[in-house]
């Protein structure tokens, strides 16, 4: 028995904590990535912090944010339809609408009357409200905002945008009439109808700025056009036709970790999309397409890959599959929608442009065909395989691409020089300057490459080709154990870029971020004074906003913070981890300008919202995979969940409360079943000094694993199993006891106090570097 005296006889009857389990979900029984739930897999009061919207088809606006010039009753698109009340707008008038979320989607209008001549509407989208006005957020990098869309309204009734013009992300709608027509030259759009451009050309005048707005008075007053209702029928995330049915859940005693985690699931929806509605980028697309459009314009109708689902970098831009983003992206969707397909699809783009040497390209379609690359995107193509097929056991897809991934492979090890270091031939990553020489992330990537490779080659495929490779492949994994110290710096306890001038006293010495990440999540390192040295050091620059990123000057970047997150936890400074999310997380969901419900793409040092890779500050991306790192880390670091083998027939718990927690559950499903954990601090009443830790978890029966707590290690086979840390003397007793022990005297630990958050200030703007750095496109 755990307790003494009077409590020795409270050995409870069996009784579940996993009471929450759908209705229509058997006890492990598992999921299909091939066919996704109809309904969350985990039901429960977490079920309130999902930012998808329950009707994809039908999202109205949730308010109005701003009024300008004749419009009359602007609120009345917000009643129930049905209600006989029409906002109406006249030239000159404007309407701002606000949604509930970040969203994306066709606008649909329910017109109740038109009168005038030439009667259309003018459309603007942004992400931001620092954007929200007459002309969109942008796109493109040829100009600084992209062209309003001219919808025409011919007859009464329901019209939507074309399909070609969905907008990939937005939260402000501006709705308006400008006092002056356009001519037909200029309606880049191109309207259907011949009649509409007929009268738009009746109008001489050219105008002469962005609006379409004329200086002189030869215009219909009587235009105006009332609108009953305003809906956006949304396109991304086609894979399930129910946005909530969440196949994994987070829930914990920080309500701002709990947004975090959702936001970055519905991120990771909204970059989700149709593979037909790809590639913001029209001057990458000319290349294939030949189109015309001229600057300033948008389209969403290139189609990057053949499926019906696709993951992204980005939901308004760049809407192509990008490695990098996968990195974070793809761990992320396993764990909180199993949206695999999607997965699988940018996986098949990847592989179809692989070139004759072997490099993969930088990015999807577009891309792959004017040589691309980049060796780090290559590599987190891989390890985009590797992810994919840990979460769905999807042999003989990964049988049917095993000859291009070695390929691959075998083209990035060829790199790997006698000093034990990758040498990086291509300076393309994710936009930084400085991606040169003998690369300190290139290196650390390679190596989590390699040991991923052998795995899966040894473990899953039997691999006869590899296994006479092994040792080759364990002799040049030293060289790289050895060759790393190269670029130690041992005065500032990090590493430096590489060797040359970015390295240890170079005369532009770089302690980067992503790579010092890197260096902790791959494993080279096997010192753990020094793991914990970079982590410590990682946390010691942080700023009021986050974390920098030194090797590019003035940017916060969530992807190679996602990274950093991940880093905390492989040197055991989870406590880290959480605090970084919630300090750069949280200011994304409440900082000025941001969107307070998906992951922005990066930021000023400063805290604003200009992604300093980008001279506009309107193209920064509000909704991008690669900054999604909490939603994939809370679950697999933080709640403790990792799969060991393909699907979780041998898995790892390790949970963490960290300082900053009192509780902490979390799960998702695969196709062997469901894996949860609750763990909670806890006093039993009555008992002085009778504070526990309680572990509950269940994984699929068909399972077996390792559960770390309280710094034991145990075996255990699949089904719920309860454990708990006794604090006797100081000392720490960890035992696995029955089912629901203890329940009716348990209670949750009300002194436990939450650690105050640390004053940092804010960074400063190098406004020089800033203009040096921007990203010029194609």
């Amino acid at each position: 028995m755990i307790f003494s005296g009077c409590f020795d006889y409270v050995l409870l009857v069996y009784h579940t904590v996993f009471h929450h389990l759908a209705p229509n979900v058997l006890y492990n029984v598992g999921i299909s990535h091939l066919s996704l739930p109809s309904q969350p897999v985990f039901p429960g009061p977490w079920e309130a912090y999902i930012r998808a919207p329950e009707n994809k088809s039908h999202i109205p606006p949730s308010k109005i944010w701003h009024v300008q010039g004749s419009v009359s009753a602007p609120d009345a698109v917000l009643h129930s339809p049905g209600s006989n009340s029409s906002t109406t707008i006249l030239p000159g008038g404007l309407v701002i609408f606000e949604f509930s979320e970040n969203i994306a989607g066709r606008a649909c209008f329910d017109i109740s009357s038109t009168s005038g001549s030439t009667t259309y509407l003018a459309l603007a989208y942004s992400e931001s409200p620092k954007f929200a006005g007459h002309l969109p957020d942008a796109t493109t990098d040829r100009q600084e905002r992209d062209l309003p869309l001219y919808l025409p309204i011919e007859s009464e009734g329901v019209t939507c945008v074309r399909p070609e013009f969905v907008r990939g992300a937005f939260k402000y709608l501006t709705v308006y009439i400008p006092k002056h027509p356009p001519k037909s030259k200029d309606i880049w759009s191109k309207p259907t109808s011949s009649s509409f451009l007929e009268t738009l050309d009746s109008h001489p005048d050219p105008y002469q700025n962005p609006l379409g707005l004329r200086d002189d008075a030869s215009h219909d007053e009587a235009r105006r056009i009332s609108i009953s209702s305003l809906y956006i029928n949304c396109t991304a995330f086609p894979s399930n036709p129910n946005p909530r049915a969440y196949t994994g859940y987070f829930s914990s005693s920080s309500s701002l970790l709990n947004r975090i985690w959702y936001s970055g699931a519905y991120t990771l929806q909204l970059t989700t999309i149709d593979p037909a509605e790809g590639s913001a980028l029209i001057d990458y697309n000319r290349r294939i397409d030949d189109n015309c459009s001229p600057q300033g314009s948008w389209y969403s109708n290139f189609t990057i890959a053949n499926g019906t689902a696709i993951t992204t970098d980005g939901a308004k831009r760049d809407r192509m599959a990008w490695p990098g983003d996968m990195a974070i992206a793809v761990p992320g969707i396993a764990v909180s929608t199993y949206d695999m397909i999607a997965v699988r699809t940018a996986l098949d783009s990847l592989f179809l442009r692989q070139y004759t040497d072997g490099a993969l390209p930088y990015a999807g379609l577009p891309m792959g065909y004017g040589g691309e690359f980049s060796d780090t995107y290559h590599l987190h193509t891989l390890l985009g395989v590797w992810n994919y097929v840990i979460f769905t056991n999807d042999i003989p897809w990964l049988q049917s691409h095993w000859s291009a991934y070695i390929k691959a492979f075998e083209y990035s090890l060829a790199k790997v020089d006698l000093t034990g270091l990758l040498r990086v031939t291509s300076n393309n990553d994710w936009l930084r300057p400085g991606m040169t020489g003998h690369n300190l992330e290139a290196t650390s990537i390679m190596y989590h490459v390699l040991r991923h490779t052998i795995r899966i080659a040894r473990d899953i495929l039997n691999d006869p080709y590899a296994k006479d490779q092994f040792a080759r492949w364990r002799s040049i994994s030293e060289r790289m154990e050895h060759g790393i110290n190269i670029l130690w710096c041992e005065a500032k306890g990090l590493f430096g870029e590489n060797i040359g001038r970015r390295g240890c006293g170079g005369s532009a010495e770089t302690l980067p971020q992503d790579g010092n990440s890197w260096a902790l999540i791959s494993g080279i390192i096997s010192n753990r004074t020094r793991r914990q040295q970079i982590s410590t050091n990682l946390r010691h620059r942080w700023t009021k906003h986050g974390a920098p990123a030194p090797e590019f000057p003035n940017v916060i970047s969530p992807f190679a913070s996602s990274f950093e997150l991940l880093a905390h936890c492989a040197a055991g400074n989870h406590d880290a981890a959480v605090e970084l999310m919630e300090l750069m997380w949280g200011h994304m969901l409440e900082g000025e300008g941001f969107t307070n419900s998906t992951c922005a793409e990066g930021y000023r040092i400063d805290g604003d919202i200009q992604y300093p890779a980008y001279w506009s500050s309107a193209r920064n991306s509000h909704a991008h995979g690669w900054s999604t790192g909490p939603t994939m880390a809370l679950l697999t670091q933080i709640v403790g969940i990792t799969l060991e083998t393909p699907l979780g027939q041998r898995w790892t718990i390790d949970p963490h409360l960290t300082r900053r927690l009192r509780h902490v559950r979390g799960g998702f499903a695969t196709g062997l079943g469901v894996f949860e954990v609750v763990l909670r601090r806890m006093t039993v009443a009555g008992l002085v000094g009778g504070r526990v830790e309680v572990l509950d978890i269940e994984t699929p029966r068909l399972s077996e694993g390792t559960v770390v707590f309280g710094g034991a290690r145990m075996r255990v086979k699949g089904g719920k199993h309860r454990f708990i840390i006794r604090f006797v003397d100081g000392a720490r007793r960890v035992e696995e006891v029955a089912l629901g022990w203890m329940d009716q005297w348990l209670e949750e630990d009300v002194e436990w106090e939450r650690p105050k958050v640390q004053e940092r200030a804010a960074g400063v703007v190098d406004w020089k570097a800033l203009e040096e750095n921007y990203v010029v496109g194609p």
